[in-house]
């Protein structure tokens, strides 16, 4: 397979096995509600009594909320007034959040880093889409740091006024649990949760299975769900995958500029990691050990991912390009 025909990331993980065939369930009750959130897709299926409407009220009550709190697109969310400096008070949404990014921050030396927003809205990839035509790095790093902000009595405190804090790595996967943990109080086992790409999955599928998730084979730029580089199964798990294959431009010169931003130097990522998949107990986790992994590129992530396995039982399923082809790298299970 040639390099032109390889997706530089895997963004989105798909459910194969979701689809409800006829003459192949084993419980008449599993229902499928597909909608939207986060500006993305859902989808829910779960085995329950319960009508599509109320999962669908569910998932617009959990999407108002994380719009209303963590939105970098909403002026009016709390995180745009904290990093517009018009509040220091934080929800417990936001504090969760950062509490769980400060932890990536020091696992990955850095490397994921949540006040990274001046860095990405300098190279296009922010709000408003646009490119600074000079990017100062040196000017903006003095106020990129995640030891450069503290949280105390639900009050964030900024050594700088400029520190603008970003979510998004984290709070999709967040939502997918708010999500999960709402079924569960409604005495749902059997259920899996997909937003945009971000998956949880418990108990069965309507076939009486393991769910079954699709990671796809990575070539530059595509857009569709059409190939599959490996099937993983799974109960009572999250999975994630971060890449950069939607979001990137050529400039004149033809370099290739991708979402993915070091914090330490303010610039593109350059790596052969093409994707990182991650799988472990909450989405929220799943969703920032990802972007953390392409953060740190091909040199760091591989060895990061093994102690992570090691220690908290993360799994990983990565995908580098090498010469014309491309390599696995995983946990053992998925070999």
């Amino acid at each position: 397979m040639s390099v032109r025909m390889l997706k530089n990331v895997i963004f989105i993980i798909f459910t194969i096995s979701l689809f409800v065939i006829s003459g192949c369930t084993t419980n008449s009750n599993y229902i499928t509600v597909d909608g939207t959130a986060l500006g993305t897709f859902v989808q829910v299926k779960c085995n329950t009594t319960q009508s599509p409407e109320t999962i669908t009220s569910l998932i617009t009550e959990i999407d108002s909320q994380a719009k209303a709190s963590m939105s970098i697109f909403d002026k009016n969310s709390l995180l745009s007034k904290i990093n517009r400096n018009e509040t220091e008070i934080i929800d417990e949404h936001i504090a969760y959040n950062i509490n769980l990014a400060r932890h990536f921050s020091e696992l990955s030396g850095g490397a994921y880093d949540i006040t990274i927003k001046p860095l990405t809205d300098a190279w296009g990839f922010g709000r408003e889409h646009k490119k600074e035509l000079n990017v100062n790095i040196d000017s903006i790093l003095c106020f990129v740091g995640y030891d450069k902000f503290a949280v105390d009595n639900n009050r964030i405190i900024k050594q700088d006024s400029r520190i603008e804090l970003d979510l998004n790595s984290i709070a999709k996967g967040y939502v997918v649990d708010m999500v999960a943990k709402r079924l569960e109080e409604m005495s749902i086992e059997d259920y899996m949760v997909n937003i945009g790409g971000e998956v949880r999955c418990s108990g069965k599928n309507p076939r009486g299975e393991m769910w079954s998730i699709g990671i796809e084979t990575p070539y530059d730029g595509n857009m569709a769900m059409d190939s599959f580089e490996k099937i993983i199964y799974l109960n009572n798990a999250a999975i994630a995958t971060s890449g950069n294959y939607r979001r990137f431009y050529v400039t004149e010169d033809g370099n290739k500029v991708t979402h993915t931003i070091d914090p330490r130097t303010g610039y593109s990522v350059v790596s052969t990691l093409l994707s990182a998949t991650v799988i472990a107990e909450e989405c929220a986790i799943a969703d920032a050990a990802a972007t953390m992994f392409m953060a740190l590129g091909s040199d760091e992530a591989l060895d990061v991912a093994k102690k992570c396995e090691a220690e908290y039982g993360w799994r990983y399923y990565f995908i580098y390009a090498e010469g014309d082809d491309y390599r696995v790298e995983c946990s053992s299970e998925f070999k």
